[in-house]
């Protein structure tokens, strides 16, 4: 699709979601959340703060929206735990809507677990473990927050970046981004970005100020975490790595570390799995159950011969619209 095309499509979006909030002020679509009973959604929060939901990246949603999101969920949906949606256990007069976090941030302890213990709601947070690998930030929060921070230009590793209108380092060589030259390979890259980005290694203290947007939680935070019976735990792989860009013979190793130490610290089985960005080949989702996980989640089936029953799709929360064009994709399964 061309620039013509991309405009288009985003206008006719726009307008869509403006329909639905007319129809929604004036009563046009209640039987729109009446009339869908007996499905099911997967919905993925990540990182959940007080206020300025996108000043790093589009991947936060503030409490005060979550709260709302619960409000609605309880009053239209039915909130089943992940358990449930694993047994199929799901009211068939209702819509059901099964929620779940991502990356393990401190402010899921902070502030999203007070909300669902509030509404009553059980989730499933998949956390990393990156603790286990001695740091307190996944490299994309890292890299967000120095982006965002930083100078306006860098050299990284002898190639030149500028900041673009959303805060990214894109290459002024061939426009691609440092992000995503990052992403590209194992941990070692993003060890050695940290290095390079933090040389003084005062990456903490100069933004001490923002660590709701980038601190983990610790290990005895995550055991917190698990002993509130609104809280499920599963695993997020070991450094938030793209596990499709990941070497065969660290599959494993990512695996079984994330899986013992998660499961070591909440003293409970870790069996479920969260792909990172979503992504997964076959060989990953086998390296998967070789580890002893029994179910994974992705953010859609990648193949058509893969067994649909192993991996459930889910649908990540879209903070740049209103809640009810949010509640109306939580039914379609698409924005």
């Amino acid at each position: 699709m061309g620039f013509l095309g991309r405009r288009i499509a985003q206008a006719n979006r726009q307008f869509k979601y403006l329909q639905n909030d007319f129809r929604h002020a004036t009563g046009l679509n209640r039987s729109a959340f009446r009339g869908a009973k007996g499905g099911v959604r997967i919905i993925t929060y990540h990182g959940i703060c007080q206020n300025d939901p996108l000043r790093f990246n589009a991947s936060f949603t503030d409490a005060r929206t979550l709260e709302k999101h619960l409000r609605f969920y309880n009053q239209h949906f039915n909130i089943i735990s992940l358990d449930d949606y694993l047994a199929g256990n799901i009211r068939k007069d209702r819509f059901n809507v099964c929620l779940t976090f991502d990356d393990g941030h401190h402010n899921n302890l902070k502030y999203a677990l007070p909300l669902l213990e509030q509404y009553k709601a059980p989730a499933t947070f998949f956390i990393t473990g990156i603790r286990q690998a001695g740091y307190d930030v996944l490299w994309n929060d890292f890299l967000a927050v120095f982006s965002r921070s930083g100078p306006d230009r860098i050299t990284y590793k002898g190639e030149p970046f500028r900041k673009n209108r959303w805060n990214h380092y894109i290459s002024t060589t061939d426009g691609h981004l440092l992000r995503d030259q990052i992403r590209a390979g194992d941990f070692s890259l993003k060890t050695e970005m940290f290095q390079l980005l933090d040389p003084a290694g005062d990456f903490q203290l100069k933004n001490a100020a923002y660590e709701d947007y980038w601190l983990q939680m610790t290990p005895d935070e995550i055991a917190s975490l698990s002993g509130s019976p609104y809280a499920r735990i599963g695993a997020h792989s070991l450094y938030h790595n793209d596990l499709t860009k990941v070497p065969a013979e660290s599959l494993a190793i990512d695996f079984t570390t994330c899986k013992r130490f998660l499961e070591n610290t909440i003293q409970k089985a870790v069996t479920t799995f969260a792909f990172p960005y979503g992504t997964y080949a076959p060989s990953v989702t086998d390296a998967g159950l070789a580890a002893g996980f029994t179910h994974f989640f992705a953010l859609e089936h990648l193949f058509a011969e893969e067994n649909s029953t192993l991996i459930s799709e889910r649908l990540v929360v879209n903070p740049y619209i209103s809640i009810i064009n949010q509640m109306l994709a939580t039914i379609s399964g698409h924005y």
